[in-house]
């Protein structure tokens, strides 16, 4: 039984459709579908209708959006970076704030999923994963939001974080994070016993911070694509950024990308503006998951950011030379239904059957919506305007 009808929308490839949804589901899309004069129908007006965002990186107790303006700061090394950080969160509201007030924001330009990793160490202990929480349990019928126990200083090198790292899979995080298991720690084996322990022993995913670069970086990608062959965690770990893909040549690459794709390791990239990143296309040839998310917003690392997965897309386009309409088409995936499957949320497409949670902006297409993101956008979750 259809409970609304959505009439006079575009779908993605820019043909004419209306949505029938029920039990916040979409049961039918086609042109000039039947139903009762009884059911509610919404005209959108001729607009555009693509799949709810899914930022599958962020960084919610870090960001300083909504706060005064901070100048960004320079560091010299990651560990000053880090000081620099700690200085500047402590002159600005608290995390539970600051993080309700960018999920608000993403909210609104769309996003209806997300994963943000959280800071956790022995010196923060679970302060920040709380605050977090709090803030996520706000949105929990608006924004899904699943959370990385992430150990920004290091494992080894922070004596007591691999205990904390524990204590956060058990009091909520999803996600057990590492960092640069030879950079930060100077030990991968070490570093990569205690997260892959964590998560077979609490049932929980892996998502891995590597910035590690060059053939360094490549060993790392095939240690963690062999321990994830190894105990079976196929779909259930990501290493973020593995900027080291975007500096090796085809052989060295070729090699990697099929490691990554036996073991069902994930990449995730937001396409940063000062560095060689994954080739996506060339990964995803080889069967990789290659997805997107913002990162870090506003904050002690970098000063730019507005929230907008779309316009993340965009720049994961312009940035990867991704011109014709189905390489933009793949940019949107990376930042709606890539993002989701990797997340483990399937269903969440323009399609029957799928979460009718979506957005609707004026463009003729998808193309042209990755290529010139609108700004109005009406954002629906489960067939229900949010506010």
């Amino acid at each position: 039984m259809i409970e609304r009808l959505f009439t006079n929308a575009l779908l993605p490839d820019g043909s004419a459709a209306d949505l029938a949804v029920s039990d916040g589901r979409f049961t039918a899309i086609g042109p000039d579908l039947a139903a009762p004069e009884t059911v509610e129908r919404v005209d959108l007006g001729g607009q555009l209708v693509l799949p709810g965002f899914v930022d599958g990186h962020i960084h919610l107790d870090k960001s300083f959006f909504g706060e005064p303006w901070q100048p960004h700061r320079p560091a010299a090394s990651l560990r000053e970076r880090l000081a620099v950080e700690k200085a500047m969160l402590a002159d600005v509201r608290p995390a539970r704030v600051r993080a309700d007030v960018l999920i608000a924001q993403t909210a609104s330009l769309g996003t209806v999923a997300m994963r943000s990793h959280v800071d956790v160490d022995a010196t923060t202990g679970l302060s920040h994963l709380h605050a977090v929480m709090a803030a996520r349990e706000n949105w929990r019928d608006r924004v899904d939001i699943e959370l990385v126990a992430f150990p920004q200083a290091g494992i080894l090198t922070c004596p007591g974080t691999a205990d904390i790292l524990d204590a956060a899979i058990r009091e909520g995080a999803e996600v057990v994070g590492g960092i640069d298991p030879e950079g930060m720690d100077g030990d991968s084996k070490g570093h990569l016993e205690v997260v892959f322990g964590i998560a077979e022993r609490r049932g929980a995913k892996i998502d891995i911070h590597l910035h590690e670069a060059g053939l360094p970086g490549v060993a790392q990608l095939h240690r963690i694509a062999a321990r994830t062959l190894a105990l079976g965690l196929g779909g259930r770990v990501t290493v973020s950024h593995a900027y080291a893909l975007g500096d090796v040549d085809e052989p060295t690459l070729d090699g990697v990308a099929r490691a990554l794709a036996d073991a069902g390791v994930s990449i995730m990239t937001n396409a940063p503006g000062d560095r060689a990143f994954p080739p996506i296309l060339r990964l995803r040839e080889y069967g990789v998951r290659v997805f997107a998310g913002n990162d870090n917003i506003r904050d002690a690392w970098w000063p730019y950011g507005n929230g907008d997965m779309l316009q993340r897309a965009m720049l994961i386009g312009y940035r990867s030379g991704f011109y014709n309409d189905e390489e933009l088409g793949v940019a949107l995936a990376m930042a709606t239904t890539e993002s989701a499957r990797a997340l483990g949320r399937e269903g969440r497409g323009v399609e029957v059957d799928a979460e009718a949670s979506f957005v609707a902006l004026a463009a003729p297409n998808a193309a042209a919506a990755v290529a010139a993101p609108p700004s109005g956008r009406t954002v629906f979750r489960r067939g229900v305007a949010l506010a």
